[in-house]
């Protein structure tokens, strides 16, 4: 196990082609937009859970790679678990703080997204409290503004048997955007890391599941989403080198000047300033 020894920023670009790339629960699951600009949003949890599926997948049945927030267990139970395994008393209120940074470290060593993107795991009789992650993401933003459209569909099999004595179809909707380009930020703590053993494998793991995440999520209500871009800005230091939007700015993206509307990741510019803070370098992938 090798400690991460430096900060990182990083900035994703991936975009969806007629698809839903995070529908709204509040708007009949139309996809996410900002009221005032009608720029598209795709929210952390969903990119999160992107990841945690490609971590799930590729280490399925491999000790300390296990994903705790999943609908399997409830997470108490999860907590309890801990305690199980650390031979800690179970069902007392007012844990001593010994046992709960057991549980904690417990948690930790053996559930990456833990490890990852931390985790409020004070409930239940068995808390094991609260871990602050390393890993931090923004909401994705489109660069454009989207226009979200339903259409109406049709399928050929009439769910009751009433229905069925009057009708041969049933009518349904599907909500999408025609192309969307997204651009998601986030951050990597070093000091962080230390603190919940996030190691410099678990971080190889991290970029390759953002560069694959969306490889294992296919489906034709997403349509298709790929991730384009993945800029690791690399600093000397646990600390950093620079302000992070300072280096943000340095990647910009614009619409090629003879492109009307845009329907294609070819159809947008991106400009990098490679004029970097000292201590600072930029990764391609």
């Amino acid at each position: 196990m090798s400690e991460i020894l430096n900060r990182y920023d990083f900035v994703m670009l991936f975009d969806c082609e007629n698809g839903n790339p995070n529908g709204d629960p509040d708007a009949g699951n139309m996809p996410r937009v900002d009221a005032e600009t009608s720029i598209g949003i795709v929210t952390d949890v969903c990119i999160k859970r992107k990841i945690r599926n490609y971590v799930e997948t590729v280490k399925d049945g491999v000790g300390g790679f296990n994903i705790l927030v999943k609908t399997d267990r409830a997470l108490n139970s999860k907590f309890t678990e801990a305690y199980e395994a650390c031979n800690l008393k179970k069902g007392e209120k007012g844990k001593s703080v010994e046992s709960v940074e057991a549980a904690r470290q417990y948690i930790c060593q053996n559930y990456y997204d833990v490890r990852a993107f931390g985790a409020v795991m004070s409930t239940g009789d068995d808390p094991c409290g609260i871990v602050r992650g390393p890993i931090q993401i923004n909401f994705a933003r489109s660069v454009e503004p989207v226009l979200p459209q339903e259409i109406t569909i049709t399928r050929q099999a009439v769910t009751t048997v009433k229905d069925k004595e009057t009708k041969n179809t049933e009518m349904g909707k599907k909500n999408f955007i025609p192309y969307g380009l997204y651009r998601a930020e986030g951050y990597v703590s070093a000091l962080l890391a230390k603190k919940t053993g996030f190691d410099e494998n678990d971080l190889e793991l991290l970029w390759t599941s953002i560069v694959n995440m969306f490889e294992i999520d296919h489906s034709a209500a997403r349509g298709k989403m790929c991730l384009r871009k993945l800029y690791i800005f690399k600093h000397s230091s646990p600390l950093g080198d620079a302000p992070s939007n300072v280096l943000f700015d340095k990647i910009t993206i614009n619409k090629k000047q003879d492109v009307d509307v845009s329907r294609n990741f070819s159809d947008y510019k991106i400009e990098i300033d490679k004029i970097l803070p000292e201590g600072v370098v930029l990764i391609e992938r």
